[in-house]
């Protein structure tokens, strides 16, 4: 089960009593198990039997057996060990790790997102802190590079695209080899006529009711996870240990490296290609990195080092062991082998219990990572549904479940041999880990300000590693390991024309958005009929005046008493603390009775539901009305001037929940402005990119305030106050682009494709935008759009 404690990002609080502490970093160790560890501590069943299939042969030199020992036992020492628990997991990114933390951790530190409407402000948020403020070091070449030249940051994203595919991959794949494999034990119970036709139906059949109960959410199934994975481990670590005893006392030899260079010196090219079965010994070694946000580095670290890693070790060395002594069943190696037939039957029982919580573990990884990549803009819009009100980030996605139950039973069924899978399953694992050793060495240089050289030699010595296991892996495409490079191929393929077109559309957006001159012309009234209630336009621009607002009241001359422009954005950060995460402005004068509101979400965050979402935006409004006429009352009848300077940080941009706010003009006053630095007081940096709000032009803008005295100001306060109640009172509605995309004449083939089928394809075969911002259908207004990109 999933724990977090949401304060400040440690999941063992900040109680002084020492002993206290280390109670809830045990209890957090002993949770982890059945969340993190579920994939890793099932390897055993399929390791041996995986790199024995075909590749290389048990003989009675004991050459082959020993030398697969030790190179299970340095590959789980040098990668998960030393490389995730000591190194990676400190790359957190505010207490988060995976591929998108440290994405997220290299975007804010060097200019390489290609997110669109990002602001100035996102730097100020508390969550989007560096260890080092801007300019406090010198840039290094390798960041002046990735600014630079934007084909570097396109391949850092599609680097980091590839390594998601792949997780969603081994979603699919784990499960399938899991829990085969589990069932595969019944086999030494089960007569050969028998055994065929039973193990596929079972594993079948389990995985069924695997799928079909993720509706219920992890945690309502949760509390026995980690009983189950203790119960596992302490069976196999004492079948290891027992069958090291009995039969071979002298196995912990093959630790030594000399025995890897037998392995290699006697069966040369075969035995490299049947370390595509060695490498499954690390499946599921990432999920370390990326639940470290739901338990601590502490607890994570306790967990792998002193129970996990000891225990996979002893499993081992006892399989190692019994087949040392056992060559009269050289040609069907199985971990079930060396279980004593009295405790038969108990094993394969927990056994299967472990790969269905080592598989749903991965799949609420799957879940997980897929609604990263949509609120980055990096998916099309599926639907989320959060399973627990208490336990942050259970989620559950209906389409992507019964997709991977799907292929999943495909899978199982097409292949229906552990050799197919796991070549398939460790070249997806093993594409995961090379893409975190690729960022780690950018966030070595760029995160934590090492030496270049430092990263190079973090980059080589595990880079080496993992590409000697990822060709291995790569040499058996014909023999399984094709079927994650396709899923990869569609996936990205999916991904990238989604991601493109987003962009191109908010590119389109903001070269089409309306003058605010043209809304600041038409009066009070906007030049159309006011009607009572509170409307909502939902845009993708930080500033100026949606295109589609400005169709709609062309066709239809009426709006609401009070206009909202809303921008719903994602920030590269986890978490956007609740009181940061509203900034309210005033789109023209106070007679207007419009407003621009941008509401800000990690890659990580839950996004709200209509209800309280309606409800907290007029509170927000209340408190911002209060305080800009608090203002004006502060500041009296003066005339106020400004340069290019103060135009470039903008309106009057408040946080609603912060103490000190900018004194700014009192509404927008250019069409492009920047919003400023408003939470805390860091130095503002400007994050212009390739995609982003286009600079202001330089002018110098004079208004004069009418002479109110402080009666007449707080009359203007309470009658907006009024309308801001009587408008909430009458009801909201929510007016959404209906957008129809199509690629500009003279566009290139491949773009006609990916934008006119493809894009198009995806789009009417997803989820809505008011879906994915749980607008009620009967509130919403949708006004069509055409996009010519």
């Amino acid at each position: 089960m999933k724990i977090m404690d949401t304060t400040n990002n440690n999941c063992w609080g900040s109680n002084n009593n020492k002993d206290k502490s280390w109670r809830a970093v045990l209890i957090l160790a002993y949770q982890s198990l059945g969340v993190v560890y579920g994939d890793l501590s099932i390897s055993p069943l399929y390791v041996f039997k995986s790199t024995f299939a075909d590749d290389i042969h048990h003989s009675e030199t004991n050459e082959e057996i020993l030398g697969v020992l030790s190179f299970v036992f340095w590959t789980l020492t040098l990668l998960p060990l030393l490389k995730y628990v000591f190194i990676v997991l400190r790359a957190d990114d505010n207490g988060e790790g995976g591929t998108f933390a440290l994405y997220s951790l290299i975007c804010r530190h060097a200019k390489v997102s290609l997110l669109p409407n990002r602001q100035a402000s996102d730097e100020d948020v508390s969550t989007y802190k560096m260890e080092h403020p801007p300019g406090s070091n010198s840039n290094s070449k390798v960041k002046m590079v990735l600014e630079k030249y934007k084909c570097l940051r396109t391949a850092l994203l599609v680097l980091v695209l590839l390594g998601t595919c792949m997780v969603i991959g081994d979603g699919l794949l784990t499960p399938a080899i899991s829990v085969f494999t589990a069932v595969s034990g019944l086999e030494s119970l089960m007569s050969p006529e028998n055994h065929q036709y039973a193990v596929i139906p079972i594993t079948c059949f389990i995985l069924v009711c695997l799928f079909a109960l993720q509706h219920y959410g992890t945690h309502r199934v949760g509390f026995v996870f980690a009983p189950i994975v203790l119960i596992w481990l302490l069976c196999i670590s004492g079948l290891g240990l027992y069958n090291i005893l009995h039969w071979n006392p002298q196995v912990y030899r093959a630790i030594s490296p000399y025995y890897m260079y037998k392995f290699l010196k006697k069966t040369t090219i075969s035995g490299w290609m049947s370390l595509g079965g060695v490498l499954l010994c690390i499946t599921g070694s990432e999920a370390m990195f990326a639940d470290l946000g739901h338990f601590s580095y502490m607890a994570i670290q306790i967990a792998f080092t002193f129970l996990v890693y000891p225990t996979l070790i002893l499993a081992y060395m006892g399989q190692a062991a019994y087949l040392s002594m056992h060559h009269e069943n050289s040609d069907a190696i199985s971990f079930y082998l060396s279980i004593p037939e009295k405790v038969k039957w108990p094993v394969i029982l927990v056994a299967i219990l472990a790969s269905v919580v080592g598989s749903q573990a991965i799949i609420s990884g799957t879940f997980s990572i897929i609604n990263q990549s949509q609120s980055l803009g990096c998916f099309p819009r599926v639907k989320v549904v959060h399973t627990s009100d208490k336990i942050h980030g259970q989620i559950y996605i209906p389409e992507i479940n019964w997709i991977l139950m799907v292929l999943c039973i495909a899978v199982t069924i097409g292949f229906r041999d552990t050799k197919h899978l796991g070549n398939a399953s460790g070249l997806a694992v093993m594409t995961v880990m090379l893409v975190t050793t690729c960022l780690m060495s950018l966030v070595i240089v760029l995160c934590w300000h090492k030496p270049p050289i430092l990263a190079l030699c973090f980059l080589l010595f595990f880079g080496s590693i993992e590409i000697l296991y990822f060709s291995a892996s790569l040499v058996k495409f014909s023999e399984g390991a094709w079927l994650p490079i396709l899923l990869a191929l569609i996936l990205m393929a999916i991904m990238f024309v989604w991601h493109y077109a987003t962009i191109k559309k908010y590119e389109f957006d903001l070269h089409n958005k309306v003058s605010l001159e043209w809304l600041l012309a038409l009066g009070p009234s906007l030049g159309i009929s006011r009607v009572p209630g509170i409307g909502m336009v939902f845009t993708d621009l930080t500033s100026g005046i949606p295109a589609n607002f400005s169709r709609f009241v062309t066709n239809l001359p009426a709006f609401h008493k009070i206009l909202v422009f809303v921008c719903v954005k994602s920030v590269p950060v986890p978490y956007i603390p609740p009181a940061e995460r509203y900034l309210i402005s005033r789109v023209g004068p106070s007679n207007h009775r419009s407003y621009r509101c941008i509401i800000r979400y990690g890659y990580r965050d839950v996004h709200q539901d209509v209800d309280s979402f309606e409800s907290e935006l007029a509170t927000k409004l209340d408190k911002f009305i209060r305080y800009d006429w608090a203002q004006e009352q502060g500041e009296g009848q003066q005339s106020l001037q400004y340069d290019e300077a103060r135009l470039n940080d903008g309106c009057r941009l408040a946080m609603t929940e912060t103490i000190r706010y900018s004194r700014e003009p009192p509404y927008e006053i250019d069409e492009n402005p920047q919003p400023a630095s408003v939470s805390i007081g860091l130095p503002t940096v400007n994050s212009m990119g390739d995609i982003m709000e286009m600079a202001p032009v330089k002018q110098r803008v004079r208004f004069t305030d009418d002479a109110w005295s402080s009666d007449e100001r707080e009359v203007q306060k309470l009658q907006e106050l009024d309308d801001l109640w009587d408008a909430q009172q009458a009801g909201s509605a929510f007016i959404i682009g209906h957008s129809h995309v199509r690629a500009k004449q003279g566009s290139s083939f491949l773009k006609r494709i990916a934008i006119n089928f493809g894009y198009n394809f995806l789009r009417r075969n997803c989820r809505g935008p008011d879906v994915a911002l749980r607008v009620p259908p009967v509130s919403l207004l949708e006004v069509g759009m055409v996009y010519v990109v």
